[in-house]
């Protein structure tokens, strides 16, 4: 089977909160072959401990169920599509502002959107109230020249 990709994987576990570390750091490692800098990894480390914390949270509530999540690799640019069939989100626009939390008395602090969106060049999000909910993220890596090229572009300027 021939991928349009360079790569991808796939990774399915259980909506536990202990999982969240598991899964920043398996999506991490798999960014990794695209030779990130460490402020770019940490900002796909944060975006999809929020994605998954919003799984576990408010896709499953206090119930248990599955979170896949699927990331691939094309050039310099890491895809995460990361899922849950839990309870939805019936107002996109809505869990999307600054602040807004349906989880008040967890002490929440509504900001799992804003956080992912400031980290990710891009993020859709598309659920359907009791089928589930999936967040999409893209991130481009910058790709960083060596000393020795930028000493050799310098001198051929000069």
């Amino acid at each position: 089977m021939k991928s349009k990709y360079d790569n991808e994987m796939e990774l399915e576990f259980l909506s536990k909160s202990n999982n969240e570390a598991f899964a920043r750091i398996t999506v991490a490692a798999f960014a990794a072959q695209l030779d990130p800098t460490i402020e770019e990894l940490a900002d796909i480390k944060t975006a999809v401990s929020e994605a998954v914390t919003n799984c576990i949270i408010h896709g499953y509530e206090n119930t248990e169920g599955l979170i896949k999540i699927k990331a691939t690799l094309l050039k310099n640019e890491i895809e995460i599509e990361i899922s849950d069939s839990g309870k939805g989100i019936e107002d996109i626009e809505l869990a999307r502002k600054p602040l807004y939390t349906t989880k008040g008395n967890l002490e929440r602090s509504g900001m799992g959107f804003t956080i992912m969106e400031s980290f990710m060049d891009e993020v859709t999000i598309n659920s359907v109230v009791d089928i589930g909910t999936k967040v999409t993220m893209k991130k481009r890596i910058k790709k960083q020249e060596n000393a020795e090229e930028n000493e050799e572009k310098n001198a051929l300027i000069n």
